[in-house]
């Protein structure tokens, strides 16, 4: 914030959520990879406040486990409503300046927004986020008087047919100096059929005491859109995944259909990179120029260097890859692996923690784990790097421009020096050195005369003796 005085934000995250048929707290429940809460948390600390409170309940454990950020948790054991739930943050809360009140399962409120609450505030006056909705169904409309400013909130049973018709609605996110919100708050009753204590009655006192009240208009309805329940959940899923496809398409990125893409973390592109449908982003993605990834592929926290191209069907989680590599498709590669630029994993490859120089190709049906491989390696069909003996992990290192035949199975720990060979099909259990041919097969032997199963015939068995 521009302005010297303190802000404090509020941020309600107590309730259990009941409609959403889950035995998870509501804030917990995701939205594009992180939970509801933790969008909210992202958002006020963009506002630079001086502290951030949580007003938690139900699962109160499992909200604070849940996030790292540095808050001031305030436990409400009893739920008595929003006006209680702001009263105990501010006893938690000392001192002057602002409080702005927003809530956990509200997840696309825009920053922006909010700072023009809190600059209304710090002005003395009260500031509220409204919103005008298509169908505004039975929510709070907002009553504004001949100057435009907020007049009151009418609750739908208690609105007549004309206020009924209005579109703007009460969000509930206000900012308010903090010393007066507390008296408004001292003063509230639990005056309806539910017993609670209502936040928004602060309105009405405050518009009593002769305070301005102004309605800051959301930009689009989402941002003070709630979830109450897993229809609304995934409805904002994908708007917000539109919001971040829209993003990634203004800063040069193609993508085949934005209604088939999730990203479920941070993306950072370079320009001219193609997504293809149904393809996850998650955790911390970075993508060069001229990337491709394919249908149904899956990057996970990974970076992916210039002109590489991710095919169909390939995982890639944990791995750094350079420059022009060819992934896929249906390859596996898992976290710990580093590709270096012109590697090439064809299908049904697996890698884990597995370093591959430059240039270097497995094409078909291996397995490398625990590795160290040079560059301008040949990685054969088939081939397995066995790493684990049942209690320990064991690698393997092969040199530059190595040969590794189809079927080879490579008994770790085993060093392979630089330009060796191994034949197809062998099994090696020791060193092989520069240059040299390992060879690591049985005799084949070759049994002339024998009967195939087929042709087998079980030897007759005797009935009865009638005879006898």
């Amino acid at each position: 914030m521009t302005s010297e005085m303190t802000v404090d934000v509020i941020i309600l995250a107590a309730g259990k959520g009941s409609r959403m048929r889950s035995d998870r707290a509501k804030v917990l429940h995701e939205l594009a990879g992180r939970p509801l809460l933790q969008h909210v948390i992202d958002v006020a600390q963009q506002l630079g406040p001086s502290r951030v409170a949580i007003v938690v309940g139900h699962q109160a454990d499992a909200v604070k486990a849940a996030t790292a950020a540095a808050v001031v948790w305030v436990d409400q054991t009893e739920q008595l409503g929003t006006g209680h739930a702001v009263a105990k943050a501010l006893d938690a809360l000392t001192g002057d300046g602002v409080a702005l009140v927003v809530y956990g399962d509200v997840p696309l409120v825009e920053v922006a927004t909010l700072a023009k609450t809190v600059a209304v505030a710090e002005q003395g006056d009260v500031g509220m986020v409204t919103a005008d909705f298509a169908d505004p169904a039975e929510l709070g409309r907002i009553v504004r008087d001949g100057s435009g400013e907020v007049a009151s909130i009418v609750e739908y049973k208690d609105a007549t047919e004309l206020q009924r018709q209005i579109s703007e609605i009460n969000s509930g996110i206000l900012a308010v100096d903090k010393s007066r919100l507390k008296g408004w708050l001292d003063r509230v009753e639990p005056n309806n059929a539910q017993g609670e204590y209502y936040l928004t009655d602060v309105i009405e006192m405050a518009a009593a005491d002769g305070v301005a009240i102004h309605g800051i208009k959301a930009r689009v309805p989402e941002e003070v859109t709630g979830v109450n329940d897993r229809t609304q959940l995934a409805h904002l899923e994908r708007i917000l995944q539109h919001r971040m496809a829209s993003e990634l398409m203004l800063n040069g990125v193609t993508i085949a259909d934005p209604d088939r893409l999730d990203i479920r973390g941070t993306v950072r592109t370079g320009t001219d990179c193609f997504i293809d449908v149904n393809v996850v982003l998650s955790g911390d993605v970075q993508l060069g120029t001229n990337v491709t990834i394919g249908p149904g592929a899956v990057v996970a926290d990974s970076k992916i260097g210039d002109g590489t191209v991710v095919l169909a069907h390939t995982i890639v989680e944990g791995a750094i890859v350079a420059d022009n590599c060819s992934l896929g498709p249906f390859s596996r590669i898992r976290p710990g692996s580093v590709l270096e630029s012109g590697v090439k994993i064809g299908n049904f490859v697996e890698t884990k923690k597995a370093h591959l120089g430059a240039g270097t190709k497995a094409g078909h049906l291996a397995y490398l784990g625990d590795a160290e491989i040079g560059s301008e390696c040949n990685i054969g069909a088939g081939s397995v790097t066995c790493n684990y003996d049942g209690v320990q992990k064991h690698k393997t290192t092969i040199g530059d421009n190595v040969f590794i035949g189809t079927n080879t199975t490579m008994v770790a720990p085993i060093q392979i020096e630089a330009d060796a060979y191994v034949a197809a099909g062998s099994t090696v259990t020791t060193k092989i050195s520069s240059g040299d041919l390992a060879v690591g097969r049985a005799r084949q032997r070759n049994i002339k005369g024998w009967t195939p199963p087929a042709q087998r015939r079980a030897p007759a068995v005797q009935g009865p003796d009638k005879d006898k």
